[in-house]
């Protein structure tokens, strides 16, 4: 392991609390206190923005620091893996619609006010009848195929996964309040992120 290995790894942990923290309740409710409830409406684009600038830092220390190669997949069998990341990719962009760009994004509230009132929705087909996490799976599809794997690719791929995995408790515990029952029963039959092999869960 290489220094910025370390280094690549310390910046997702910052990046993790960071987006953890802005995640929180608690930091929503002082929002809220702070600037009104009308902070409810940009919140979420607000959140959306931040999240995409700072991951710039741990992906710019993973580009610029000094590296080495662990590994390179051989031909032919990174034409199959480059597949399954394409998979992955167009398995992203499908879980984001089905949740809706808009709202994943958090323009929806902001050029509509209503959709603040309107309640969440509570998806359960297409990928997330096999997954809980199907945007976290599919972004991990990816990054753990690249067809060269460095020390510091494998510090971000690292921080990334552990990242989504504590991530993904925090983000339960929120849809439990929202939907109770419904999302407990939901999670009791389906995987977070590995679907099963054989069949879909009921």
């Amino acid at each position: 392991m290489t220094p910025a290995f370390w280094l690549i790894l310390l910046s997702m942990f910052f990046y993790g609390a960071l987006h953890s923290l802005l995640a929180s309740r608690r930091v929503k409710r002082w929002a809220e206190a702070r600037f009104g409830v009308q902070i409810r409406r940009y919140y979420r684009l607000f959140f959306s923005i931040l999240g995409a600038v700072t991951f710039l830092p741990p992906l710019a220390l993973t580009a610029l620091l000094p590296d080495r190669v662990i590994y390179t997949i051989p031909f032919p069998w990174f034409l199959l893996t480059g597949l399954l990341q394409i998979a992955g990719a167009v398995g992203l962009l499908y879980g984001v619609a089905q949740t809706g760009a808009m709202r994943f994004i958090g323009l929806d509230t902001v050029m509509d006010q209503a959709a603040l009132d309107r309640p969440p929705h509570f998806v359960t087909g297409g990928l997330y009848r096999w997954v809980r996490h199907p945007l976290y799976t599919c972004s991990l599809l990816f990054l753990w195929l690249m067809p060269v794997m460095s020390w510091n690719l494998l510090a971000l791929n690292i921080g990334v996964t552990l990242y989504f995995i504590i991530g993904s408790r925090f983000e339960e515990d929120k849809l439990l309040d929202e939907f109770g029952k419904a999302y407990a029963e939901y999670r009791r039959r389906t995987p977070a992120f590995l679907p099963r092999l054989f069949r879909p869960p009921e």
